[in-house]
């Protein structure tokens, strides 16, 4: 009775195993969602560790003027000929809205793994290949050579015919600053060194006040309460298809996986231990040997038993002679022949000649083989 009820209580655990984990999977997104959300990344606004708010601040200090906007059309409202337009990676924009900013006056700063950099900052290539550490600027902008090393990197940026690059990485650089119809266009492959946790390292904030400092007024696109409203164009453009599926429907499909994975491990076969078995006979290593060489005969391969003959050689005497293992026969053939005073082109020819015309010859080979073998070891 007591083995039955034991049995029943491991099926019913197995069981209520795969239930346990679906509600787990549920509720993970509430678990890790619970209490603040963390900030706005890059948002002057933001006083979290994600966000920039210290260095708006230290702008505003020295007497820039900051400009939060939320939307393309804004952002190109409010710059002129003497501003400069600061788009993160955090900002949310489609195609049209890239067009609209590239179309805008004034100079661009953009910062980190901004979208349509093709559209924003034409000739500019970048691969996320660049380990975001210190580094030196090893150029010569007056910007970068103020602020000294740097905590930069995620994009390694290539730039145009008369671009100038700095902070090296990744067989490009993390800063790359060109001048394209009469505007200054500076690329950073990399904006975490903006955020307040990372500003006061290094020369950070100094690199950050002296690229978004460069004019009088700074237009800084942030990423907006709505993301569809941050496009330039209307909802739909804004969206991708993965925003239209619901939230639930993609844990749904979490969960649902999770369970089959966990029936599937429940329900498989149970594989044991492996077995041993014996070997019903023992070959003897001179029975192989015999029966390769009566196989090489039968099919006339001299040339293979004489290259076996010849590199089995040349492996028992390398050792013997001084040379490592991945000795050539000819280094061999010439040490053997120094070692043993012989002349050196009939042992490169014993070692490295061509294969037997005959069975004689080989027979021959193999004897000449262990006379040299035989020499070297007495010497």
């Amino acid at each position: 009775m007591t083995a039955m009820t034991s049995a029943r209580a491991r099926q019913a655990a197995w069981v209520a195993l795969p239930v346990v984990l679906v509600l787990l999977a549920a509720a993970l997104p509430m678990l890790l969602s619970g209490g603040p959300s963390g900030g706005r990344a890059l948002d002057p606004g933001d006083t979290t560790l994600r966000g920039t708010a210290a260095l708006a601040r230290l702008l505003e200090a020295r007497g820039i003027e900051v400009v939060r906007v939320e939307t393309p059309g804004a952002a190109v409202a409010a710059a002129g000929p003497g501003t400069l337009l600061l788009v993160t990676e955090a900002s949310f924009l489609n195609r049209d809205g890239a067009h609209r900013i590239a179309e805008a006056p004034g100079d661009r700063l953009l910062a980190g793994f901004v979208p349509h950099l093709d559209v924003l900052a034409p000739g500019v290539h970048g691969q996320p290949r660049a380990r975001t550490r210190s580094r030196a600027p090893e150029c010569a902008l007056r910007e970068a050579v103020l602020a000294g090393n740097a905590f930069t990197g995620g994009m390694s940026l290539t730039g145009p015919r008369g671009a100038t690059g700095c902070y090296p990485a990744g067989g490009g650089h993390t800063l790359v600053r060109y001048t394209a119809d009469g505007h200054t266009v500076t690329v950073l492959g990399d904006a975490s060194f903006l955020t307040n946790l990372r500003l006061a390292e290094d020369g950070n904030a100094a690199l950050a006040l002296n690229l978004a400092g460069a004019r009088t007024k700074l237009v800084w696109l942030a990423a907006p309460d709505d993301p569809a409203e941050a496009g330039g164009g209307s909802d739909e453009q804004a969206r991708s298809l993965g925003d239209l599926i619901p939230a639930g429907v993609k844990w749904a499909a979490v969960q649902l996986a999770i369970a089959v994975a966990v029936a599937a491990l429940w329900r498989g076969r149970r594989l044991g231990p492996v077995v041993a078995e014996r070997l019903p006979v023992a070959v003897r290593a001179a029975e192989t040997v015999e029966g390769r060489g009566r196989l090489y005969r039968s099919r006339r391969a001299r040339d293979r038993a004489a290259l076996a003959l010849r590199t089995a050689a040349a492996d028992r005497l390398a050792p013997r002679l001084g040379l490592p293992r991945t000795a050539t026969p000819e280094e061999v053939a010439v040490a053997a022949a120094a070692r043993t005073g012989r002349d050196p082109g009939p042992v490169l020819t014993l070692l490295c000649g061509p294969p037997p015309g005959d069975d004689t010859a080989l027979v021959a080979l193999a004897a000449h083989l262990d006379t040299l073998e035989r020499q070297v070891r007495d010497s």
